[in-house]
C-alpha cells in the first residue's frame, strides 16, 4: 500500500501529543501495557526512538550494543528527553536514503523505509495508549491507520518469512477485515506452512467480516480494544497469531 500521507509528519504530530497527554499523568497506569504507568511508556518510546535514531543515522547491519543505550531519564527530565529524542528521529528519518539497507526486526524488509513506515504506528498507538491514560478522546488518522494495518498483516503476524516460535494453532478459516471510513479491506487466511498466516487485499466474497474504523482495527490487532466478531472463535486465533508484545 503506498504512502500517500507524509509518514515524518505523522511520527512528529503523535510524539508531541503523546508529551502533552503525559504531562501531569506519569503516575497513571497503562490500560493496554498491564504494570505500566505512563511514565514507563514515556520512558520506553524513548529507548525506541534513539535506537531506531541510531540505527539508521549510522545504518548499523545490527542492533547496536546495549552498553551505547543511554542511562534512562529522571522523572523529572522525563518529558523533555522524549521531546528531544522524537525530534532526532525525525530528522534522522528525513535525511536518510528510504532504500539504504540497515537492520531491522523483519526478514523480508532490511532497509530505512521498514523503519519510516513502522515507526508512524509505533507513534500512534502510544499515543493512544496515553491519551486513554489522560482520558483524552483520540482517533488515528484513518489513512495512517489502515497502512499501518496493512503493514502489521505484513510483518506482525505468524508468516512463511517469520512464523511464530513455537508454532501456534492455525487460523483454520478465513477472516475479512474491512475499514469503514477508509477504502481498504484484507482477507487473511492460513498459510501453507502450520501456525502462518497470509493476507490480500480486498474483502473474499463468502468470509466472516470484522467490520470497523481503520483505527479501531490497529487497536484490535493491538489488543488495546475489543470489536464484536461474527466468528469470535476465528477472531481469537487470529489475533493468536499476532506479534503484539
Amino acid at each position: 500500500m503506498p504512502l500517500d500521507f507524509d509518514p515524518l509528519a505523522a511520527i512528529a504530530e503523535h510524539s508531541s501529543g503523546l508529551a502533552m497527554a503525559a504531562e501531569g499523568n506519569l503516575e497513571e497506569p497503562v490500560e493496554g501495557c498491564p504494570g505500566w504507568r505512563v511514565g514507563d511508556l514515556v520512558r520506553h518510546l524513548t529507548e525506541v526512538h534513539w535506537f531506531w535514531a541510531t540505527i539508521v543515522e549510522e545504518l548499523l547491519q545490527e542492533p547496536p550494543p546495549e552498553a551505547r543505550r543511554p542511562a534512562p531519564a529522571a522523572d523529572v527530565d522525563l518529558l523533555q528527553t522524549f521531546r528531544a529524542g522524537a525530534a532526532r528521529l525525525v530528522a534522522v528519518l528525513g535525511a536518510a536514503d528510504p532504500g539504504a539497507p540497515c537492520w531491522t526486526w523483519a526478514p523480508a524488509q532490511q532497509d530505512v523505509a521498514f523503519v519510516i513506515r513502522h515507526q508512524v504506528q509505533e507513534a500512534a498507538v502510544h499515543h493512544w495508549d496515553a491519551a486513554r491514560a489522560a482520558g483524552i478522546p483520540i482517533s488515528i488518522d484513518p489513512q495512517e491507520a489502515a497502512d499501518a494495518v496493512d503493514e502489521f498483516l505484513t510483518f506482525s503476524v505468524s508468516s512463511e518469512a517469520d512464523p511464530a516460535d513455537p508454532p501456534r494453532p492455525a487460523l483454520g478459516g478465513r477472516l475479512v477485515l474491512s475499514c469503514t471510513d477508509w477504502d481498504a479491506a484484507w482477507t487473511v487466511q492460513d498459510g501453507s506452512a502450520p501456525g502462518t498466516l497470509v493476507h490480500r487485499p480486498g474483502a473474499e466474497a463468502g468470509a466472516p467480516l470484522l467490520r470497523a474504523r481503520a483505527s479501531d482495527l490497529l487497536l484490535w490487532l493491538y489488543r488495546r480494544v475489543d470489536l464484536p466478531a461474527p466468528d469470535p472463535g476465528l477472531a481469537s486465533r487470529m489475533r493468536d497469531l499476532c506479534f503484539t508484545d
